[in-house]
């Protein structure tokens, strides 16, 4: 499949899709614990940076790497100043300044491997996050001015993480607020 053929089955369906080297991947559904988690997080974001340059966006955004060519909805983006819109599109973004992933067993290794290189070549992205579904715990990945990227993790209700690339600090209680964490099942000691 193309990329217009992709964008033109993607804007009738009912589902998300990735679309990737020609490739058509179905996006599932989420848990209603990360349901909560993205929504905390849209809510808390949006209201430290209401009124400023950078605002943030639901799932829905579509958003395409225009150097690799992977196009994919991120649980929450934010975007400074205008948007910038694929070739041809008024509906597909290129340019992110923060992206936000609130990880699934599913999606896990895709959104910390293959979904990040790519990400690494959007020129104007300057963080991102990884999100636990299973304990209050956020990645953190920063460019620095040599494009070099940092990791940082912040863990704990009470711990604080300071987003660079929006000038925010968000507090994790903000973020797990009303979620409730699913123990995670101890791995089978059996031989």
């Amino acid at each position: 499949m193309t990329e217009v053929e992709f964008l033109a089955f993607e804007r009738g369906s009912d589902l998300k899709h990735q679309f990737f080297d020609g490739e058509v991947f179905a996006m599932s559904g989420g848990t209603p614990t990360h349901s909560r988690i993205a929504s905390n997080f849209m809510i808390t974001l949006g209201n430290r940076l209401w009124g400023k340059a950078c605002q943030p966006y639901n799932s829905d955004l579509r958003i395409k790497v225009a150097l690799t060519g992977l196009i994919t909805y991120p649980d929450l983006s934010v975007i400074c100043g205008p948007l910038e819109f694929a070739a041809g599109t008024n509906d597909t973004v290129v340019n992110p300044t923060l992206l936000v992933e609130v990880l699934s067993d599913s999606t896990e290794a895709f959104d910390r491997g293959r979904k990040f290189l790519n990400y690494q070549r959007i020129p104007s992205l300057r963080e991102y996050l990884l999100v636990s579904q299973h304990e209050p715990r956020i990645e953190q990945f920063v460019r620095g001015e040599a494009g070099q990227w940092t990791w940082r993790l912040a863990e704990g209700m009470e711990a604080s993480l300071l987003l660079p690339s929006v000038d925010v600090t968000l507090v994790l209680q903000d973020v797990f607020a009303q979620v409730e964490f699913t123990p995670q099942p101890e791995p089978d000691s059996h031989p």
